[in-house]
């Protein structure tokens, strides 16, 4: 069964349908209101999204590791931890709570 993308007024479906027809009309079945802009067959049976047209690229470090080198360098100290990890992540205070804190219960 192919891979089709259809764009409508304000989302892009990817679906398996025997045909264009079928694949259109998942389409209008899931967003009655709206018009189907763009339909096309995929070439492949896969689909793929680059994180660079997304601006994921060059993301620091996992949040895990940044909390456990916080923890690291602070001694252990929570406290002292949570204020590194706000100042290298840029994070509110309660998020950065709850990431020193949950990296202290897995035993950093």
């Amino acid at each position: 069964m192919p891979l089709f993308e259809v764009e409508t007024d304000a989302h892009i479906i990817i679906t398996w349908a025997d045909d264009e027809e079928a694949a259109s009309r998942i389409a209008t079945e899931s967003y009655p209101t709206e018009n189907v802009i763009r339909l096309l067959k995929r070439p492949r049976n896969s689909w793929v999204i680059s994180k660079g047209l997304l601006g994921i690229t060059g993301q620091s470090e996992d949040p895990c590791s940044v909390a456990r080198d916080c923890l690291a360098k602070a001694s252990g100290d929570k406290v002292h931890a949570i204020r590194l990890y706000m100042k290298e992540t840029g994070t509110d205070l309660e998020h950065a709570r709850k990431s020193i804190e949950s990296n202290m219960v897995m035993g950093w």
